[in-house]
C-alpha cells in the first residue's frame, strides 16, 4: 500500500513580500530593537552623570532640532540618488555617533555637551534618513497590495519597538546604559549591511533635475497643490504636538502625583504598544475604501490619552484608553501610506515625505517646552483637557475638506503620473453601500505610477510619527 508523504510544513512569506520588501522589514526590526531601548538608555546616561530633567530635556533637543532643520535637504537628496545608498550612508552615521556615545558612557563622566553632539549627528542622520526609507517603501510595493505590505511592516515595526524597549529596560538594569548604546551602534551596522543589498534596478531614473532649489519647489508644489495632503498634514503638526506634550510631559507627572509612580505610566505606554500591533494586524484585513475619511475619524480617540489624564482614571482605565488610541492611529497611519502610495508620483515621493514629516514635528519642540508654563499658568488639568480639545477641533476642522472625504481606494487602472487624483470621485460601481469601510477579501488596486508597475515586487521602509511614530521615526 503506498502512502504518500505529507508535505513539510514551513514557513513562508506572502508571495508580495519580494527581496527588497524582506530586506527593509528585516533590517527595520533590527534598528527598532536597537534604537527604543537606546532612548531610555540615552536618559540614564545623562541622569547618572549627574544630570537633571532640564539635562535629558537639553539632550533630547539635540536630537529634534537638526531632525527638523535637515529633513527637506534629506527629501530632495532621496529624489536625486539612489535612496538605498542615502538609507545606509544614514545608518553609518548613526552607528558612528552612537558607538562614541557608548564608549564615553562606559569610560566614565561624559559631559553634557559631548552628549548632545553626538545626539544631535544622530538626528542628522535620521533626517536623511527618513524620507529616503518612505520613498523606498512607497515606490516598491506593489499596489494591489500595498495596504497589506504596509500594515505587516508597521507590525513587524512596533513589535521591535515594543521588544526593544522591555530589553533596553532590563539591560540597563542589567548592565548599564552604556551597553545598551553600544548595541544600538551594533544594529545600526547590521541594518546598513541589509539595506546594502537593496535592488534599486527597476527604479526608473529620475533624471538629473535643476538643482537642490529647484528639486525643493517642486517638491513643495506637489505638496501644496494636493488639499488633502497638506491640510492634513497642518492638521498632525497640532496633533502630534499636543500629545507629544501631554505624554511626555503631563503623563509622568500625573502617575508621579495621582497614579502611584513610574510602573502604572510604562503599563500605559505599553498598553499603547499593544494597539498599535493590533491596529497594524486589524488593517492587514480591512480596507477602508474613504481612505482618509476613515482614518481621520480614528484620530478623534488621540484625545482620550489626554482626557484620561486630567481625569485622572486609574490605571487600568487608562492603559485601556492608551489601547485604544494605539488601535486608532494604526489605522490612520495605514490609510495614510495607501493614500501616498496611490496618489503622488514615484519620482517625487521623498521630497512629498519630507514635507510631511517637517510638518508634522516642527511644533512638537515648541509644544513641548510651552507645557511648563502652560502648568504654571493654567493649571495641570486645564491643561490637559486644552490638549484633547484642540486635537478633536483640528480633526474635525479636517473633514470639512472636501477631498479627505471623498479621496477613494482605487479600483480601476492607473492613471498617468502627476495628473489630477482619479480617486476624488465620489462613489464607483461598487455602488454607496461600500463608500464606508470594506472588510476582508481581495484587496483593492491602489496602483503605482508608470515607473514602478514592473517593479520586482513590494518592498519597504519610518519614534515615533505622524501618529505618534511620525515624531522620532517610522522606518526605523
Amino acid at each position: 500500500m503506498n502512502h504518500t508523504p505529507a508535505p513539510s510544513a514551513r514557513f513562508s512569506l506572502p508571495s508580495w513580500a519580494g527581496r527588497n520588501y524582506s530586506l527593509l522589514t528585516a533590517s527595520a526590526v533590527v534598528t527598532n530593537l536597537g534604537s527604543h531601548g537606546a532612548l531610555i538608555a540615552a536618559a540614564f546616561a545623562v541622569l547618572d552623570n549627574g544630570g537633571d530633567g532640564g539635562d535629558v530635556g537639553l539632550v533630547a533637543m539635540a536630537r529634534t532640532l537638526p531632525l527638523v532643520l535637515f529633513l527637506l535637504i534629506g527629501g530632495a537628496v532621496a529624489d536625486r540618488l539612489p535612496r538605498h545608498r542615502v538609507m545606509v550612508a544614514a545608518n553609518a552615521l548613526n552607528c558612528v555617533s552612537q558607538a562614541a556615545f557608548a564608549a564615553l558612557v562606559l569610560a566614565g563622566e561624559p559631559q553634557l555637551w559631548q552628549m548632545m553632539l553626538l545626539t544631535a549627528l544622530g538626528g542628522t542622520g535620521q533626517a536623511f534618513f527618513n524620507p529616503a526609507a518612505e520613498g523606498m517603501l512607497l515606490s516598491s510595493v506593489k499596489g494591489e497590495q500595498a495596504s497589506r505590505a504596509f500594515a505587516m511592516f508597521r507590525m513587524a515595526m512596533h513589535g521591535a519597538a515594543i521588544g526593544g524597549a522591555a530589553l533596553g529596560g532590563a539591560m540597563i538594569a542589567a548592565m548599564g546604559p552604556g551597553w545598551v548604546l553600544a548595541v544600538d551602534a551594533a544594529a545600526f551596522a547590521v541594518a546598513g549591511a541589509l539595506r546594502a543589498f537593496l535592488d534599486v534596478g527597476p527604479v526608473a531614473d529620475r533624471g538629473e533635475g535643476g538643482g537642490m532649489l529647484a528639486d525643493l519647489r517642486e517638491g513643495w508644489e506637489e505638496f501644496i497643490g494636493r488639499t488633502w495632503l497638506w491640510t492634513i498634514v497642518a492638521q498632525f503638526s497640532v496633533v502630534v504636538a499636543v500629545v507629544g506634550a501631554a505624554e511626555a510631559v503631563y503623563g509622568p507627572l500625573v502617575a508621579r502625583d495621582e497614579l502611584g509612580g513610574p510602573g502604572p505610566w510604562g503599563l500605559a505606554l505599553a498598553a499603547f504598544g499593544a494597539g498599535t500591533v493590533g491596529g497594524a494586524v486589524l488593517m492587514m484585513r480591512w480596507k477602508p475604501r474613504r481612505l482618509l475619511f476613515a482614518g481621520s475619524l480614528c484620530v478623534f480617540p488621540l484625545a482620550l490619552p489626554s482626557a484620561a489624564l486630567a481625569v485622572p482614571l486609574p490605571v487600568a482605565g487608562l492603559a485601556a484608553v492608551m489601547f485604544v488610541s494605539g488601535v486608532a492611529i494604526e489605522v490612520f497611519g495605514v490609510s495614510w501610506m495607501t493614500a501616498l502610495h496611490q496618489e503622488i508620483p514615484e519620482e517625487k515621493f521623498s521630497r512629498v515625505a519630507a514635507y510631511d514629516w517637517f510638518g508634522s514635528i516642527s511644533m512638537v519642540p515648541l509644544a513641548t517646552a510651552l507645557a511648563g508654563p502652560a502648568e504654571s499658568a493654567f493649571g495641570r488639568t486645564p491643561a490637559l483637557w486644552g490638549c484633547a480639545v484642540l486635537v478633536v477641533v483640528v480633526t474635525a476642522a479636517v473633514l470639512f475638506v472636501p477631498d479627505v472625504r471623498n479621496l477613494t481606494r482605487r479600483t480601476g487602472t492607473v492613471v498617468a503620473q502627476g495628473s489630477a487624483p482619479a480617486s476624488l470621485a465620489p462613489a464607483n460601481e461598487e455602488g454607496p453601500a461600500s463608500a464606508g469601510l470594506e472588510s476582508a477579501g481581495a484587496e483593492a488596486p491602489a496602483p503605482a505610477s508608470p515607473e514602478r508597475a514592473d517593479t520586482e515586487g513590494p518592498a519597504p521602509a519610518s519614534p515615533e510619527s505622524a501618529d505618534a511614530e511620525r515624531a522620532a521615526g517610522r522606518f526605523g
